[in-house]
């Protein structure tokens, strides 16, 4: 039996200021998806009634038994069809990644002002014999297109009926999650097509592909949605899903679930660096939790032709063409294609979901905002050099930053208190100069 499994959330498978800051200071480590467990990702390109999806699925296991169904809200002609390159999706994980940048304390004997800035070739193939075809419509199914793409044999199916769909899937092979057949009957009731992949094995070889790279499908839709439900009935507890949403007009949110800023532009003790999987885990889970697990949460949102700090270069024009940026890059020279595109704006979404608390499928709407957001932690190293004259003054003001940062850091993880404060070094206080030198005869 081929297994149904969970690609990107989709379906079925089986506090910023009003003015733009300059962030600075020196990236040191990122929060990308390889800290969550069952994390899939779903690149959104947008713009008027015109989609772009590419699929980056989190599959394991021996490649003959993936199987993918999607509902799609049009029907997909094969020119409509791609299969992408997995090293782009990772490429802009890296760059919308929540970060951990460094400040230095100066000398605290000089004077200075500190500044807070607070595709692949293929043709048309017939995967479907006529006797398939007929068993198909004597169920009040129709198989309205068929075709090889890159190593995926794939169907575009309608239905009369749930009944009849969930019986074909069966019958070829699908293995549905219970509850699949009510989920399915309200895409259908919204005039849904269905969007089936499986891997052709032969294809796959003479590619010589190791790994499944992204199913891409673009098409013209008045709804802005990515569907979730199905791939919830068979999902072993709750799952990650990062949304990767490009657009002309600026930042993407839902609008059926709270949209929610991470917690940002917060300074951690300088153990954190070393933790930093944990600490972004553990703030993760306590958002999660405050939100009633019924939030989306953004990460991030900038324009895409630049980033401050970089936790990875931006996207190139020729790579952002690829991701199914359509308006970039048309008719400009290589040279520029390497360039950073200018009129793109990215938005990364992160959701924890399960059946239970996102009921829904998720429904998008983008906004004129444009004001850049992005999930920074910062240390601030203290200063460690020789010193010409009286820091006392600059070691207790030091002490008690680092106690702030201690309970910020409890506030923001839950973590125990004492327990961070055993890993911070607090500064002894220097004896202060020029005493009497009388009180310093019994300490």
């Amino acid at each position: 039996m081929r297994i149904i499994v969970t690609i990107c959330a989709a379906a079925i498978t089986v506090a910023v200021a009003t003015t733009a800051q300059a962030f600075c200071g020196f990236y040191v480590a990122r929060a990308d998806t390889s800290l969550f467990n069952k994390a899939s990702q779903v690149v959104l390109v947008r713009d008027d009634n015109r989609t772009v999806i590419t699929m980056a699925n989190d599959f394991e296991g021996s490649v003959k038994d993936f199987a993918v169904v999607i509902p799609v809200p049009t029907k997909i002609e094969r020119e409509q069809i791609n299969v992408g390159d997995r090293a782009i999706v990772d490429h802009l994980d890296a760059y919308t990644a929540p970060r951990l940048v460094e400040y230095f304390d100066p000398d605290p004997c000089m004077r200075y002002e500190n500044y807070k800035m607070s595709q692949d070739s293929a043709f048309p193939s017939s995967t479907v014999t006529r006797e398939s075809a007929t068993a198909a419509r004597s169920l009040g199914v129709v198989i309205e297109a068929s075709y090889t793409v890159g190593e995926y044999d794939i169907l575009i199916l309608s239905a009369k009926e749930s009944g009849g769909l969930i019986q074909w899937l069966k019958d070829n092979d699908y293995r549905l999650p219970q509850g699949a057949e009510k989920v399915v009957d309200s895409y259908l009731k919204q005039d849904m097509r269905f969007f089936v992949a499986k891997v052709n094995l032969a294809e796959q070889s003479k590619l010589g592909y190791q790994y499944l790279r992204p199913l891409q499908i673009a098409y013209e839709s008045n709804k802005f949605m990515l569907p979730i439900r199905l791939g919830t009935l068979n999902a072993k507890g709750k799952q990650e899903l990062y949304v990767y949403a490009l657009t002309r007009s600026g930042r993407v949110e839902t609008t059926n679930y709270r949209t929610v800023k991470m917690p940002s532009d917060t300074y951690v003790p300088e153990f954190v660096q070393g933790e930093f999987a944990e600490f972004y885990r553990s703030m993760f889970d306590r958002q999660v939790a405050a939100e009633n697990e019924r939030a989306v949460f953004l990460e991030y949102a900038w324009d895409m032709n630049w980033c401050d700090p970089c936790a990875a270069d931006p996207l190139s024009q020729q790579d952002l063409r690829k991701l199914g940026v359509f308006w970039v890059g048309g008719q400009s020279s290589n040279d520029s294609l390497s360039m950073p595109a200018q009129d793109v704006f990215v938005t990364r979404l992160h959701v924890r979901y399960d059946s239970e608390h996102f009921p829904e499928d998720l429904v998008f709407q983008e906004t004129g905002d444009r004001q850049n957001y992005q999930g920074r932690y910062i240390i601030q190293r203290p200063f460690n050099g020789e010193s010409s004259c009286d820091i006392s003054q600059y070691q207790t003001e030091l002490r008690d930053r680092q106690e702030r940062e201690a309970q910020q850091l409890a506030n923001l993880t839950g973590w125990n208190i004492e327990d961070i404060r055993k890993k911070i070094p607090f500064p002894q206080l220097a004896e202060p100069q020029n005493e009497p030198w009388w009180k310093r005869i019994w300490g």
